[in-house]
């Protein structure tokens, strides 16, 4: 088998911790819509295993996780078209974890920057999984034989690991068993800043809910965020090179460049000159238009919550019927005997 027998499909997942902001929108959602569009075989999860591996409230977590699903819905994806599921429904997720545990090395996880960003000075107080989940990432993607992946530019560094884990799978073993996925990222949203401060990433765990825009916020709240975001007294430049020192107008043209489906570029050319007071309002527009609907469509979701979790189990049967054949060679190739 060579690498190009392998059947192009996407994979990706968000974890379930609430408040899913612009920034999750543009970064992920929104690609993964237009990847499920394409035709592509898009398989897209609720990563609520990884959630675990810091503590979390058991009934927000269930409510978390419909919440996600929602705006999975909300925002587009088709669960006729996509498979939607949450990763704890699919057990091969974490029986190929294992294996992968026994493939991985201390020295490459010793490496992952999120463990040691989350960890910081308590890394000795965290739970194993938060420190080996690099390697059940890596299963979530492998179980379907996922060749390409979209994420944000924070996980790049986890599907090299992916990729690193499936080399040395391949190798160990003298197959060709599993494919070395491609990170996707690209677009002028896949990093959206906060609103109140250009240099850091727009987070969900921001003291301030002004720093964000909230996938659940109403329209006033849209425009009233947007109002009030840090800017700088100068005009919109006509280029790029203009904005190198103004990360808060660079990031509200990154927005609504990630928005309208424009470049940043493009946009300039469109608003150069205008003041903030000028822009502001346009922008303003164009994101309640865009996202006012779905946070409407997320609440109509949320009201009936036996329907979220029919459809995440529909998924969850659909993964499972990929996954567990690849799990089962898998083990196999490994040397386990099972009965089938």
């Amino acid at each position: 088998m060579t690498e190009a027998a392998f059947t192009p499909r996407v994979f990706s997942g968000i974890q379930p911790s609430g408040n899913l902001t612009l920034g999750n929108y543009l970064g992920a959602v929104k690609r993964f819509v237009e990847m499920q569009n394409s035709g592509i075989e898009t398989i897209y999860c609720v990563v609520d295993m990884h959630a675990i591996t810091v503590w979390q409230d058991p009934e927000a977590l269930r409510r978390q996780t419909r919440e996600l699903t929602a705006a999975y819905l909300a925002c587009g994806l088709d669960p006729k078209k996509s498979i939607l599921f949450n990763q704890s429904q699919v057990s091969a997720h974490a029986e190929l974890g294992w294996l992968f545990n026994c493939v991985a090395r201390l020295g490459w996880m010793n490496r992952m920057t999120q463990f040691k960003d989350k960890a910081g000075k308590n890394a000795e107080k965290m739970s194993l999984g938060l420190y080996a989940y690099p390697s059940l990432m890596a299963a979530d993607i492998l179980a379907y034989k996922a060749t390409h992946v979209p994420v944000g530019e924070d996980q790049k560094q986890h599907v090299e690991l992916t990729r690193d884990i499936a080399n040395k799978f391949n190798h160990d073993f003298k197959t060709n068993f599993f494919p070395e996925p491609e990170p996707i990222i690209d677009g002028a949203g896949t990093r959206v800043m906060s609103l109140r401060d250009g240099s850091k990433k727009m987070s969900k765990s921001d003291p301030s809910d002004m720093s964000r825009i909230n996938m659940t916020d109403d329209a006033d709240a849209i425009a009233k965020k947007i109002r009030k975001a840090k800017t700088d007294p100068e005009p919109l430049p006509d280029n790029m090179d203009g904005l190198a020192d103004r990360p808060e107008a660079r990031n509200l043209i990154n927005i609504y460049a990630g928005i309208s489906g424009q470049t940043p570029a493009e946009v300039l050319t469109e608003v150069a000159g205008q003041q903030f007071g000028q822009f502001k309002p346009l922008l303003a527009d164009l994101a309640v238009a865009h996202l006012a609907p779905i946070a409407d469509e997320m609440g109509r979701l949320m009201a009936d919550p036996a329907e979220i979790d029919r459809i995440l189990g529909d998924g969850a049967n659909r993964a499972a019927e990929i996954a567990e054949p690849i799990l089962a060679d898998a083990y196999d190739i490994v040397g386990m005997i099972r009965s089938r």
